[in-house]
């Protein structure tokens, strides 16, 4: 039981991570792609890595998009689509320097974390709304990719050897994504294996979704106090 309450433990703190864990680029890393002139593949890689690990909202929407996935061929799927959709609005995002609100965007991937948790509980079955889970985390990739080249776009970064640069972020953010994912699958895992997931899984999924709600209110009142509106 001890074992039980610690991975359920581990789970809440995942899903209430403060902000301090956030993924906003700054301090020495701001200032290196500030600086940065020319193709530098290997520090942007590590960044995009960097990016995606401590990235706690794209965490938790992929917390939820596998959480009650099963089989392998269904989470590589549903992580595809997502993938191609975030590799797709990063790049483009910069390289086109839409001029989007980060608040906005950051608002609506904490959305997407509302949604996912909201289906996992059932909520548009009940509604009665058929939702087709390929097209709705696809689409959200393509925000949430969108979110990663505003952090980029606020640093103004060179344009001497930004595709390649950018390129390299974006395989960064795979790695990331791939050894974030298989921690919280490997700790998913195991507590499919116990009693308590039955238990809990409704719990855990309503906090996800109150986290999404604290991350786009977050972002709201920042859009307000930002004076963006």
């Amino acid at each position: 039981m001890r074992n039980h309450n610690i991975l359920f433990a581990l789970l809440i703190f995942s899903l209430i991570a403060p902000p301090v864990l956030a993924h906003a680029i700054g301090g020495r890393d701001a200032a290196f792609v500030q600086a940065t002139v020319g193709a530098d593949p290997f520090p942007f890689l590590y960044l995009g890595a960097k990016h995606m690990v401590t990235g706690y909202d794209h965490l938790l929407f992929l917390l939820g998009v596998i959480f009650f996935l099963y089989r392998l061929r269904d989470i590589l799927l549903y992580v595809t689509l997502f993938s191609l959709g975030h590799s797709t609005t990063l790049i483009l995002g910069v390289l086109f320097d839409l001029g989007v609100s980060s608040h906005l965007v950051d608002m609506v991937i904490g959305l997407s974390v509302c949604w996912k948790a909201f289906e996992n509980l059932g909520g548009f079955r009940k509604l009665g709304w058929p939702i087709d889970n390929r097209i709705a985390v696809g689409g959200f990739g393509l925000i949430h990719g969108l979110g990663l080249a505003t952090k980029l776009q606020d640093l103004g970064l060179n344009q001497d050897g930004l595709l390649a640069n950018l390129i390299a972020f974006n395989v960064g953010v795979e790695i990331g994504q791939v050894v974030a994912l298989s921690i919280i699958l490997l700790a998913m895992t195991l507590w499919r294996t116990t009693k308590s997931f039955g238990r809990y899984a409704t719990a855990a999924n309503a906090l996800l979704f109150l986290a999404g709600v604290v991350l786009a209110g977050e972002q709201l009142a920042g859009y307000f106090l930002a004076g963006d509106a």
